[in-house]
């Protein structure tokens, strides 16, 4: 890995200035190699996960590849322009001038997970190709069948000085997170992100994680709740929940938690009225998944919460190794329960009650802040200060997640949900260096100033001026 961490380097250092034509170029490229193989993922990906749907792979991780890529070849040459600042007066009167110019860092590393794990890595290289850098992506060991798709097709479109693809277990990861790159990007868990920081951190690289964390629900005054309910439910179901951003709990005012129960239930009925041969419904990706899963459901049930198991057609799931696993709705959900502990990253949804709306923000707010929070509701106050008094990296009001998809949006969490962002300009700008440039004036500007010695009565006036 070092060997091809040095070779990208030297030929990013040899080929600068970058040119935005070879940068489009590349984009160009990427969107090309996940065009031309896209049946091959998507049946790799359904091996990886034991099943996956063909079209939710082509919505999210084939479209939503080529979706960012396309972005960023379009608006390059904006957000590549220099970035012109003033001067302080009377420095721009006599000629000086001041910019910045964002240059490429060089070589950009790509931890990537598990879950879209085509997507999470051609989104962050949309911004790292379009800032001009080369880059190199550890892919996830649990997703094999996927990486070596991309091992063995890259090479078609790009030199190993440009795109390198590595694999492997946690050794190769360590190993990889070592590296002394210009910049890092990691996507995954929160825990694993410690240990990423602590191996950046002895080179001094730069580092941007996405996570996740407990993404909260509050239903409000005015919501229609069979659309909320039917867009939680979506949300909470798409790729079985495997989502960073997928709903991890929801905050209902006492009074409407049955409506709510009933609404959820009645839509994941309706988009999903069998499941073990339901070619649109996934699956948990492996057994040690499937079985924590099971076991926090489990001690939720022990610590006395009702598990509604949305299952429309009766089917038998213990004698199936499919690892499909129904929605299931935990109510009466305490913070004893491991289920609002941790993030959830399944088809399991805890429903809790409030009372009034600052209830509802102090239960977010006691918690660490989420990557994701959403909001129903009708009553433009009460959405106000739902915004005002929470923290987190991004809202989706009147539905769930779809603010990850806006390419105009910066993406990132904030403290326990990552740090940093990425996506469009604001990806451009994370893989890029705002490099400051001043052109002095023609005029002794330092004499002007009083900088220049001998120091006598003009510095102390220039001092006095600047002072006030």
């Amino acid at each position: 890995m070092r060997a091809i961490l040095d070779a990208q380097r030297a030929a990013f250092m040899a080929a600068l200035p970058e040119p935005l034509s070879v940068r489009k170029d590349r984009l160009k490229r990427a969107q090309a190699m996940i065009r031309d193989h896209a049946d091959r993922f998507c049946e790799a990906l359904s091996e990886d996960f034991g099943h996956r749907s063909r079209e939710q792979s082509m919505m999210t991780d084939i479209a939503g590849s080529i979706t960012p890529l396309k972005h960023a070849e379009k608006h390059l040459d904006r957000w590549a322009r220099r970035d012109k600042r003033s001067v302080q007066f009377p420095l721009g009167l006599l000629g000086a001038k001041a910019w910045v110019e964002y240059q490429p860092k060089g070589v950009v590393g790509v931890i990537s997970p598990w879950n879209f794990p085509i997507n999470l890595v051609m989104s962050p290289l949309a911004g790292i190709f379009a800032a001009g850098n080369r880059a190199m992506v550890k892919t996830s060991e649990y997703t094999p069948a996927t990486s070596a798709v991309f091992e063995e097709a890259v090479a078609k479109y790009f030199a190993a000085d440009e795109l390198a693809f590595v694999s492997g277990g946690p050794d190769v990861g360590k190993a990889f997170a070592e590296l002394p790159f210009d910049h890092l990007i990691f996507t995954g868990a929160t825990g694993i992100a410690r240990h990423i920081l602590h191996a950046a951190a002895d080179n001094l690289v730069p580092v941007t994680l996405e996570l996740g964390g407990k993404s909260p629900v509050i239903l409000g005054k005015g919501a229609d709740i069979a659309k909320a309910t039917e867009r939680v439910a979506l949300g909470k179901m798409l790729n079985a929940g495997q989502i960073c951003l997928a709903p991890d709990y929801m905050l209902v005012p006492s009074g409407e938690e049955p409506r709510v129960v009933e609404g959820l239930k009645a839509a994941a009925s309706a988009m999903y009225p069998t499941l073990l041969s339901n070619p649109d419904y996934t699956s948990v990706v492996n057994d040690r998944h499937f079985q924590r899963l099971t076991d926090w459901v489990d001690d939720a049930r022990a610590k006395g919460a009702t598990v509604e198991v949305v299952n429309p057609a009766g089917e038998d799931f213990g004698s199936t190794n499919s690892r499909k696993m129904p929605f299931h709705i935990i109510r009466d959900a305490t913070d004893e329960m491991i289920v609002m502990q941790e993030e959830i990253f399944g088809p399991v949804l805890p429903v809790r009650r409030y009372d009034t709306i600052e209830g509802a923000i102090g239960e977010v707010n006691r918690r660490d802040r989420p990557l994701g929070l959403y909001y129903f509701g009708s009553d433009a106050g009460e959405r106000r200060r739902v915004l005002d008094r929470t923290i987190s990296g991004g809202v989706s009001l009147d539905d769930v997640i779809f603010h990850v998809s806006m390419e105009d949006l910066p993406f990132g969490g904030i403290g326990p949900s990552g740090m940093g962002s990425y996506h469009g300009l604001d990806g451009f700008r994370t893989f890029s260096h705002a490099k400051a440039v001043y052109k002095q004036a023609r005029v002794d500007v330092a004499k002007l100033a009083g900088l220049k010695p001998p120091y006598g009565a003009a510095t102390r006036k220039a001092a006095a001026r600047q002072i006030g």
